[in-house]
């Protein structure tokens, strides 16, 4: 059974508008706290994945109208790396329990809750972090490829995206969930293993 010791460094890479990385992330901070692991998150934004790509001009849309999420959470990794998890917490409790719109003024409300600058927002609105946020996002894809999305996990020499869940695990079963699909991505020539989704996101 795969298992990693306490302290093992974790890198988790999110974009805040994606509701299935929210779950996933509820899933792996849990893990992290009964392990426990050493739990760190990136920014990724899905605007520079697909900046290239032949989407839905109704997906590219929904991508522009909710960058601006990723790029505070950049500014925050950034300036301020070590509140990243709480700030990701507070905006996503506000983009998918309180279904509050991804929007400047509830990035605002993020930061100012995490005892963060608000004028992060305006800095990432203007362009400050872009950069940044695309070499995090290379990052992670240059341990994966370029056919997937968020969430992304690096852990102990290997790395993976997914897993994608609704809802999350808690207690025993998180922890076995963790032990799946670490087992899978430490087998060497493992790729894919995949089924059609039969439910929305589910918070809870």
């Amino acid at each position: 059974m795969a298992s990693l010791a306490a302290g093992e460094k974790v890198d988790f890479w999110f974009d805040p508008s994606c509701p299935w990385t929210w779950i996933t992330s509820r899933w792996i901070t849990e893990v992290a706290t009964e392990l426990p692991l050493s739990l760190t998150m990136h920014a990724f934004s899905l605007c520079h994945l697909n900046r290239d790509k032949d989407i839905p001009q109704s997906y590219r849309e929904h991508l522009e109208s909710a960058r601006l999420g990723a790029e505070v959470a950049a500014g925050v990794e950034k300036l301020a790396p070590a509140r990243l998890t709480d700030f990701y917490t507070a905006l996503g409790t506000r983009h998918f329990v309180e279904e509050a719109p991804k929007d400047a003024a509830t990035a605002r409300a993020a930061l100012q809750e995490c005892g963060l600058p608000e004028e992060i927002v305006d800095r990432a609105a203007a362009g400050e972090f872009t950069d940044y946020l695309a070499d995090s996002t290379e990052k992670a894809l240059s341990l994966v490829g370029e056919d997937v999305g968020v969430p992304i996990i690096a852990t102990a020499g290997v790395a993976f995206f997914g897993p994608v869940i609704s809802p999350a695990p808690h207690g025993a079963a998180a922890i076995k969930l963790w032990e799946g699909a670490l087992a899978l991505a430490e087998t060497p020539g493992f790729f894919e293993l995949k089924r059609s989704r039969t439910t929305g996101p589910i918070f809870s």
